[in-house]
């Protein structure tokens, strides 16, 4: 039987019994007259009442079976299939950079004969379609696993670590890490931690749009990350992202204080707090922040996660029981984004008490993007202080989650654990607001 990604249900059978496969064009009969196109796959959640084909309009159109009284195939089609085209020599002398390729919407295309978005671009297919790479880096592509950025867990952080430390060992002038934009925060945090005193710079970079769409941003993202990890005089761990909406300035933002706050803008992602570590424009690196750690500096991975840890959001009737499921999840830390200045009701301070005394360590964050905890300012802070609770400062409640579970990986528990969950350690704190 032939390729029918997505469908299932009424709408499988029905394509299967007329023998059709996605990119076949159907001939369809409906209640209202015949409608001719190329079957396109179906998302992996639509529902099984509907086949969609594109019509040679260039628009696609879902069809109801409901409404439909049969189906033949007059053309069979090809697979959707891409070949990238070679790969351009590098010249010689440039730095070296490793590749890492993990997935996301920066390693996806559009197949426009079915409309679809597939992943099928890995890290050598990235680095033939964008030839300008070959201009600033040796780059050496290698994909570790292609998944959507939900999908992952502190485990690929672990494998991620371990492989940057080898790319360092082996003489890297640098390393970029494609990932998807919904946790590549989250990411990004992990590695700051892992990789602590990294010699060379790490750069993560994603893109809002595919690099096959004339809109893209992954071009230029990718160009900027990778010059940067070749040539930057600074090291660490950063996220490489649009700064604007124009196709001109790429910024470079903090591995622990950077968050996405849009969900498709191509400037999606902002420097939460702090000003920007670097700005890079098609002649290089324009701005470079002080105090940015230097190369070359001794380095000690520390790569390893333990999951046990939870982020909850209060909000008003938050039920108690909550915290106490997070508990009887495993969770050995909490991380609480309280409201403001760092609050929650009194149910939920009472479980927080009772998780603490059970030998838990309960951290609290704010739900404000910006801005800084103060639980001495009225008397549910001054509560929370007296049983326990952890302020973490102006910590993004994402980098605190990760952190906990870098804590945790340590071997770290009870107050030593405390301890280093209030130290700033990669810069995921700091001592005043950031006015801009």
């Amino acid at each position: 039987m032939g390729d029918l990604s997505g469908y299932k249900g009424a709408a499988l059978r029905f394509l299967e019994k007329a023998g059709a496969a996605v990119g076949d064009v159907l001939e369809v009969r409906a209640t209202w007259g015949t409608v001719t196109g190329t079957l396109v796959p179906r998302y992996l959640y639509g529902d099984g009442e509907h086949i969609v084909i594109k019509l040679k309009s260039g628009y696609n159109v879902g069809l109801s079976l409901g409404d439909l009284s049969g189906v033949r195939v007059v053309a069979k089609g090809d697979r959707p299939s891409f070949s990238p085209p070679q790969p351009p020599k590098p010249s010689k002398g440039l730095p070296k950079v490793l590749l890492i390729g993990t997935g996301g919407t920066i390693a996806s295309r559009i197949d426009y004969r079915t409309g679809a978005v597939r992943p099928a671009v890995t890290s050598e297919e990235l680095h033939a379609m964008v030839p300008e790479l070959s201009q600033v880096a040796r780059v050496e592509p290698e994909i570790m696993f292609d998944i959507l950025s939900e999908n992952i867990t502190p485990a690929h952080w672990t494998r991620l670590a371990r492989r940057v430390a080898k790319a360092v060992d082996e003489g890297a002038d640098g390393v970029v890490i494609t990932h998807g934009t919904d946790t590549l925060g989250y990411t990004a945090a992990a590695l700051s931690f892992a990789l602590a005193g990294v010699p060379i710079p790490v750069v993560l970079v994603g893109a809002q749009r595919s690099p096959d769409r004339p809109s893209s941003d992954a071009p230029l993202n990718l160009i900027a990350a990778v010059s940067v990890a070749g040539t930057a005089s600074f090291s660490g761990v950063y996220v490489a992202m649009h700064q604007g909406e124009s196709d001109d300035k790429i910024a470079l933002h903090r591995g622990t204080r950077v968050r996405k706050n849009h969900t498709s803008r191509r400037d999606a992602f902002e420097s939460v707090d702090v000003p920007l570590a670097a700005v890079w424009g098609r002649g290089g690196l324009e701005h470079v922040a002080d105090g940015l750690p230097p190369r070359g500096r001794e380095f000690k991975p520390s790569p390893r996660f333990d999951g046990a840890a939870a982020l909850l959001k209060f909000y008003p009737s938050m039920p108690g029981g909550l915290v106490r499921a997070a508990k009887r999840a495993g969770a050995k830390v909490i991380v609480m984004e309280g409201t403001g200045l760092g609050h929650v009701s009194k149910e939920v301070a009472k479980e927080l008490r009772l998780f603490i005394r059970s030998g838990g360590v309960a951290c609290m964050t704010s739900q404000c993007v910006r801005g800084r905890l103060d639980l001495s300012v009225y008397d549910t802070g001054r509560d929370l202080t007296r049983m326990g609770v952890l302020p973490l400062g102006d910590m993004l409640a994402e980098t605190a989650l990760v952190k906990a579970m870098w804590v945790l990986g340590t071997g770290a528990k009870g107050e030593k654990a405390r301890k280093l969950m209030a130290e700033d350690l990669a810069g995921e704190t700091t001592t005043r607001t950031f006015p801009g």
